[in-house]
C-alpha cells in the first residue's frame, strides 16, 4: 500500500473549500470535506488511478458538479508514496500556487 502525504498547503485548500461551502450555506459542508479525504484514501491502493496531468503529476477527480473536486498529486513509485499537492473545486481554474 502506498503511503499518502499531504503538502502543508493542502490545509489551506481545505480551509478555502470549507469557507466557500459555509458562505453558500451548504448544510453538509463537513461531510463534503470528509468525502474528499475518503476519496484521497483510495490512492493508498490505487496510486495511478488519477488522470495524467503534466510533468509527472496526476489528478484525482472526486465527485461531480457542485460536489466535484480535483486533487493534484505525484506518485513516486520508488518510495511507494503519493504526495497530494493541492485540492480545488472542479469549477475553479488552475491550482494557483503549484508550478509544473
Amino acid at each position: 500500500m502506498a503511503r499518502i502525504e499531504l503538502a502543508p498547503e493542502v490545509a489551506g485548500d481545505f480551509d478555502r473549500i470549507l469557507q466557500h461551502l459555509l458562505e453558500h450555506e451548504v448544510a453538509d459542508a463537513r461531510s463534503r470535506i470528509e468525502d474528499i479525504i475518503r476519496a484521497i484514501d483510495v490512492l493508498e491502493r490505487n496510486p495511478l488511478i488519477g488522470r495524467v496531468a503534466r510533468a509527472g503529476l496526476r489528478e484525482l477527480v472526486i465527485g461531480q458538479g457542485a460536489r466535484g473536486y480535483v486533487a493534484l498529486y505525484r506518485y513516486v513509485a520508488g518510495l511507494d508514496s503519493v504526495f497530494v499537492l493541492a485540492i480545488r473545486g472542479q469549477k475553479e481554474a488552475g491550482y494557483g500556487r503549484v508550478q509544473a
